[in-house]
């Protein structure tokens, strides 16, 4: 098998992972700066070029596209989609799950349990849209943010609505979400692939921090979900059509409540904390597409093939948000 591994860097941990599952199986894998690519648009001939060469004769793609370059990565994986070659993750799931308003519309549209969240267009009334969420303390959140920044705990309802009117005034947009004080500044991250958990590690966040993300200084720790956490992680991934994924969770009375699905989950965290093999579980399952190939050829004839399906959300883009 011939594998692209997007990603703009070939040293970060994730991607030197990938790498070497791949050739463990025997694969080659070769990692593409999705930002370096040309794309050739052509009726009936889609291309890509890259550092002066057309990428061709690929078997699948695993996309490792950052936050901050959405836009241009997921044309990329659409077009390697348009050349017909598999993605371990398809191109609107990503979309999809970076838009993070739209991403929570979809989990609450498919019964996935979520902190109460509230949302504005720079409405004048925060105190209601306080209230809304269950009244201080609440959780501040841009929708760009990632890696939690752009993450505020308000304590008091006037902290709140301060914070909230200067993003306001800076017109960034922001969702206000309620805080789950239960949870005490731990979180649970589940990686899921080809609908499976194949691992999860319960974050801690340093004392005196309310985030528990590994970035801002959280740690892993291996830990065995609970069957309604691995139901709520596998719903949230199905409703926004990933196959690989990290679905963050806060543990609550009310049981689990997912805050975010990542469509490219860093591998360090997990592996680390749990020392299991993930790289080679991704692998593992972009194998399986490039088996499938053949056979969608085949059942797309027959008019049959389910996995070319389109997703709920992408049928209608007036009905779906």
């Amino acid at each position: 098998m011939k594998l692209a591994i997007l990603s703009r860097e070939p040293t970060l941990y994730s991607t030197r992972r990938l790498v070497e599952a791949a050739q463990l199986r025997g694969h080659e894998a070769i990692v593409v700066d999705h930002l370096r690519c040309n794309l050739v648009l052509e009726k009936g001939k889609p291309g890509i070029i890259y550092q002066g060469q057309t990428l061709t004769d690929f078997d699948a793609v695993i996309p490792r596209i950052g936050a901050s370059v959405t836009f241009y990565g997921t044309a990329v994986v659409r077009q390697f989609e348009m050349m017909k070659v598999r993605t371990a993750v398809d191109s609107q799931a990503i979309v999809r799950s970076r838009d993070k308003l739209r991403s929570m519309q979809i989990l609450a549209r498919a019964g996935v349990g979520m902190p109460k969240t509230a949302f504005t267009n720079y409405s004048d009334e925060v105190p209601q849209m306080i209230e809304q969420v269950g009244g201080a303390p609440v959780i501040i959140k841009l929708l760009e943010g990632t890696q939690g920044l752009g993450v505020v705990l308000a304590e008091t309802a006037k902290a709140a609505q301060s914070v909230i009117e200067a993003f306001h005034n800076l017109k960034a947009r922001i969702i206000v979400q309620e805080f789950i004080a239960e949870s005490k500044g731990a979180d649970l991250r589940a990686f899921v692939v080809n609908g499976e958990v194949v691992g999860a590690m319960k974050r801690q966040g340093k004392e005196g921090e309310f985030r528990s993300n590994l970035h801002r200084g959280g740690t892993g720790q291996l830990v065995k979900l609970s069957r309604a956490e691995k139901a709520a992680a596998l719903l949230a991934t199905k409703a926004l059509g990933l196959d690989i994924a990290g679905v963050d969770m806060l543990q609550s009375k009310r049981g689990p409540l997912v805050l975010e699905v990542n469509s490219s989950p860093g591998l360090e965290g997990i592996e680390k904390a749990t020392g299991l093999d993930i790289a080679g579980k991704i692998i593992e399952y972009t194998e399986e597409l490039t088996k499938r190939k053949g056979k969608s050829k085949s059942k797309k004839a027959k008019g049959k093939s389910k996995e070319h399906e389109p997703h709920p959300d992408t049928q209608s883009d007036v009905a779906a948000f």
